[in-house]
């Protein structure tokens, strides 16, 4: 027989005998047996008589998607499950197509007899499935799938109409708790039909602690007030709905709440919306201690708690914070955090230039570099690397495409390494945007010179997707694909969109990146990923946010002050009857774990016992590590990153047995407790008052003076192990150590 041109599309052999696509002749031996089944006669393809008209894409694909055929997990594996690959979600139809048609000897398809068709007698269970069974045989779904084979396994034409959009409907709805709302989605297709596809759709809710969903687009609100979404997926498109969860008991007289800027008044308003007031303000012991952990990564030591508490100045707060973003900690430990973002690392660049790079990092955040210039000395750099450090960028992230996606996570907020594959199944991004923003990376380049080695702008080469080889000119996320690539230095051309107002997601991550940071959530999280389908969960705040800092010149600190300023953040972490079950919404001051280098960083503080880093100077602070893979046991335990990502969730924050047990019992901080060198024993010496020890103690671990009845039992204590005093000491601040209340920041 003769095979169709490149290009062309299914057509007929006669009646009802299908010749399938071709993409030239290495595809020869795969249709074998297909074009045998063909030459046998037309009769063994022929359609049933009054079948309707079927398109793979609209009619087939979603049904193997909504039983998740072609999930990651299943037969969309890169290698396939048991002899039998699909495309990832169905992005590459015509490859499903061949797989299920022209594989398998034609067992997977029997037109004329297509109940004993392996596509159908596998997913109903009639022979073994490792999958078990997942269509019914008295299904729609199951008879949708048999007329397909039974009226031949027609592809579809390229003028049939196409899913071009998905509404969810009720859009929002207000629940109360334990109620139930039926979803409803409607696709639109290019000829502007509209289809109720609510059985064909796939639903995930965002937050399972808010509201679940079934597989039927049943939602069911969970007992915890807040607001949740609920994504609803179709072919590629995505809708959302959302659903605000209040507290049953509505609160009669709402008090008029004190705003200290814009930032309290949206949060409030959200708060009255869902019958929650929020906790009251935070003592000063506890603003002190909450700020400098945040800003400086440190604790304040006894003396500064001692001052700050005696101040009686009513902007003192205030102060406080200026004095911290002056110190030279805050640049310390800025660098920390984005040397994880931005992957410093030794194995990758060599010690010189990792610490070059850490520098150049540090010295930005201490100036308080405008953040657009910042991003852009980074993504435009070019020269010797020795004066232009930001672009070791390039020397970590070395592929254009996982420059393009690193960039995204790091600089946008969003992740679209999905997208180098297939369309990315909760968003809007597709391969061709993808390939778009891999295009501006494609002139990357590196020479020698007597300086060192320099980064350069290489000629240009072109980006072509891998499926169908067009050529995908440069352009940015969200903006319509150009008929070229543009003229000159693309990364340059990169920087000053990423910085413009065109770019919608530029100030919205850092303002999201820094409100998780002191607040301890997101209003989008996690915070690297935000999409359609996890939407922000106070919108208007996020605005507003992004709004101030554009203001401000993109002035990081002055974003710092803002937040800090807020009643919000100054907000008590001690919870109130409405607000117990609330970790969403910013009613009270979530308990935040420090990062590992802080930690151990505070355990040396108090103890009053530095610690030797291998290959470090002494007096060298953990937050001071700019090299990731110095060895420690505690570091490694309590979550530090080893930088192989861009995301932040490499770094753990969430607590462990492990780490619980090596607070306890380790022999590092038992020998740091009991130095003779060490705070303990030195305050032991010097204050004979057990009165007066204990205050110091607890100013030292805690930057509080106790309560009365703590100081009553640790006198007490003190006193009835009067003969080894030091030893009573030295448990009394193992005591300290261990609680909440010194391995949190609240």
């Amino acid at each position: 027989m003769r095979f169709p041109k490149r290009g062309t599309t299914a057509n007929s052999f006669g009646t009802g005998a299908v010749c399938f696509l071709m993409t030239g002749l290495s595809n020869c031996r795969r249709l074998l047996w297909g074009s045998l089944w063909v030459l046998l006669g037309n009769a063994a393809l022929a359609a049933e008589p009054g079948s309707r008209a079927f398109n793979f894409e609209n009619d087939i694909i979603p049904i193997l998607s909504r039983f998740g055929c072609n999930a990651s997990g299943c037969h969309a594996k890169a290698e396939g499950q048991n002899g039998f690959k699909l495309s990832v979600f169905g992005f590459d139809p015509m490859a499903d197509y061949l797989a299920l048609t022209q594989e398998a000897r034609g067992r997977r398809v029997l037109a004329p007899v297509p109940e004993q068709s392996l596509l159908l007698t596998k997913v109903s269970g009639g022979v073994p499935h490792g999958g078990g069974v997942r269509i019914d045989r008295h299904s729609e779904f199951y008879q949708t799938l048999r007329d397909w084979v039974a009226a031949g396994v027609p592809f579809g034409s390229a003028t049939d109409p196409q899913v071009v959009g998905v509404a969810v409907e009720p859009h929002e709805q207000s629940l109360t708790p334990r109620q139930q709302q039926p979803l409803r989605v409607v696709a639109t297709y290019s000829d502007g039909r509209k289809v109720d596809v609510t059985r064909l759709a796939k639903f995930q809710s965002n937050n399972e602690g808010l509201a679940t969903v079934d597989e039927a687009g049943l939602v069911t609100a969970g007992e915890t007030p807040g607001d949740v979404a609920v994504m609803a997926a179709f072919m590629g498109q995505v809708d959302v709905f959302r659903a605000l969860v209040p507290r049953p008991e509505t609160i009669a007289n709402y008090p008029t709440l004190t705003e200290f800027n814009f930032i309290d008044g949206h949060v409030d308003r959200k708060l009255k919306k869902l019958n929650i007031l929020p906790s009251g303000p935070a003592t000063d012991a506890d603003f002190l201690r909450r700020v400098t952990l945040d800003i400086i990564g440190a604790l304040p030591t006894a003396e500064e708690t001692r001052a700050f508490l005696a101040d009686d100045r009513g902007d003192k707060r205030g102060l406080l914070v200026d004095q911290l973003l002056q110190r030279p900690e805050y640049s310390e430990f800025w660098a920390l955090k984005w040397a994880d973002l931005l992957r410093v690392d030794r194995q990758a660049l060599g010690h010189r230039r990792a610490f070059e790079y850490y520098q150049f990092l540090k010295n930005r955040l201490g100036s308080n570099t405008r953040y657009d210039q910042f991003c852009r000395e980074i993504v435009a750099a070019r020269g010797p690397l020795s004066e232009q450090p930001g672009g070791n960028f390039y020397k970590v992230v070395t592929a254009p495409g996982a420059m393009a996606s690193t960039l995204s996570q790091v600089f946008l907020g969003v992740r679209i390494e999905c997208a180098q594959c297939h369309h990315h199944p909760f968003d809007r991004w597709s391969q061709h945007d993808y390939l778009g923003m891999q295009g501006y990376f494609m002139q990357v380049g590196f020479k020698p010179t007597p300086l060192g080695e320099a980064l350069v702008s290489n000629p240009a080469g072109k980006v072509t997707h891998p499926r169908t080889g067009e050529v995908v000119f440069t352009h940015a996320l969200g903006m319509a694909a150009p008929t070229g690539d543009p003229p000159g230095d693309r990364r340059r051309q990169l920087g000053q969109w990423l910085t413009s107002a065109e770019n919608p997601w530029f100030a919205r991550n850092l303002v999201n990146r820094m409100w998780a940071h002191f607040l301890g959530r997101g209003l989008v999280e996690p915070v690297d990923d935000v999409r359609t389908t996890n939407p922000p969960s106070n919108p208007e705040l996020l605005d507003a946010l992004a709004r101030s800092f554009t203001d401000s010149g993109f002035d990081v600190q002055q974003l710092i002050r803002t937040i800090c300023a807020s009643r919000v953040y100054q907000t008590s972490a001690t919870p109130n009857a409405t607000n117990q079950r609330d970790d969403q919404n910013y009613s009270r001051a979530l308990l935040k774990r420090p990062s590992a280098e802080v930690l151990f960083d505070a355990v040396c503080q108090v103890t009053g016992v530095e610690e030797k880093f291998a290959g470090t100077p002494a007096g060298y602070r953990a937050v001071q590590l700019w090299d990731s893979q110095v060895p420690h046991y505690f570091l490694k335990l309590f979550g530090r990153p080893t930088r192989v990502t861009a995301c932040e969730c490499e770094r753990s924050v969430e607590p462990s047995v492990a780490q619980v047990l090596h607070v306890l019992n380790s022999p590092e901080i038992q020998d740091k407790l009991s130095h003779e060198g060490g705070r303990v024993a030195g305050l032991v010496q010097r204050i004979s008052d057990d009165g007066l020890l204990v205050d110091e103690f607890f100013l030292t671990f805690l930057n509080r003076y106790p309560s009365e009845d703590e100081r009553t039992r640790a006198t007490n204590f003190l006193h009835d192990h009067a003969a080894d005093r030091r030893q009573a000491a030295e448990d009394l601040a193992w005591s300290l150590l261990n609680t909440v209340e010194f391995v949190f920041n609240h």
